[in-house]
């Protein structure tokens, strides 16, 4: 069979139909060899979603926004999803809007919901949710700063013009001297910090001298301590209490009357035997002091002693 020119014109001209419908629906990211599934998603706002936008699940590209259209009925805008036959999507998943950097436009991903075990057929409707990007959340958070930042600069403004409205030209110029003052005084500050330095230096040698003597000092006050710690003092006061707690008991046997001492000190018949008995011994000494010879008889001649006469008991003063 001859194949005329008029047929393989048909079939150039068929296939080059093909192969352009083949490259267009490729450019836009549908591969006419795998099938699909279509989902559609309500949004109020879509955040600057592009058209032909991925949608990823769990970070990999399972399919594309196909197209947004806008509902005249609710007002919302609403995305058509084409996805791979191959992952199964359950019904109750959201379809999120989410921004993946800086530099790369938004996107859908598909957050799934595995204990859901009914499937989304194609033609349904998935349940929407917006993410915010790095961008849009330091926006959020700059938001309340700027409102601050700009109470701040009020304040301040408002306080420079009622600083400009206290301080008139003799208080400024008072300002300024008091400055010009402060500055003569650090300067003064740091001639002084100078000198010192200077005198340190110089003195370098007695203070290395003092600081020596001081590490002697401590060093002797160490062995001392040592010496203490050695001399075991907790034994030696422990003795001294015994020793004390001793001197209190015979302390309160002389307050009671025991013993000798404490009945020389409680017994008032022995207190006035002893007085008697000084009483008698001061009256025998004046009688021995005026007649010596009764006692002590040296007689040449015979003479005979004086008779005995009992003394006064008061003692006659000279």
């Amino acid at each position: 069979m001859k194949i005329t020119r008029e047929i393989k014109t048909a079939v150039l001209v068929i296939a080059s139909i093909l192969l352009f419908i083949w490259g267009y629906s490729f450019l836009k990211g549908r591969d006419l060899l795998t099938s699909y599934k279509t989902f559609y998603v309500e949004y109020d706002n879509v955040e600057g979603l592009a058209p032909s936008a991925p949608v990823t699940l769990n970070g990999l590209v399972i399919g594309k926004a196909n197209g947004i259209t806008f509902s005249d009925s609710s007002g919302k805008l609403i995305v058509e999803l084409q996805i791979k036959s191959d992952f199964p999507i359950s019904k109750s998943s959201i379809a999120t809007i989410y921004d993946p950097g800086l530099i790369g436009g938004k996107q859908i991903m598909i957050v799934p919901n595995l204990e859901d075990k009914e499937l989304a057929v194609s033609g349904q409707k998935l349940q929407s949710g917006v993410k915010l990007g790095l961008t849009d959340l330091v926006a959020e958070k700059l938001a309340p700063l700027q409102v601050k930042l700009d109470n701040v600069l009020s304040n301040a403004d408002k306080m420079l013009v009622g600083i400009n409205n206290v301080l008139d030209k003799k208080s400024q110029q008072d300002l300024k001297n008091a400055l010009s003052e402060l500055s003569q005084t650090i300067a003064e500050f740091h001639k002084t910090s100078q000198s010192v330095n200077g005198m340190m230096a110089d003195n370098k040698t007695h203070i290395n001298g003092i600081v020596t003597d001081f590490h002697k000092v401590s060093s002797n006050f160490s062995k001392i301590s040592d010496s203490l710690q050695q001399a075991n003092l907790g034994k030696t006061a422990k003795d001294l209490q015994a020793t004390l707690k001793k001197v209190d008991d015979i302390m309160a046997d002389l307050n009671s009357g025991k013993g000798t001492a404490g009945k020389m000190l409680k017994d008032e018949a022995l207190y006035n035997n002893l007085t008697e008995s000084t009483k008698e011994l001061e009256l025998l000494l004046q009688d021995l002091r005026l007649n010596p010879t009764r006692y002590v008889n040296v007689s040449f001649f015979g003479k005979k002693n004086k008779p005995y006469v009992a003394p006064t008991s008061t003692v006659e003063k000279k």
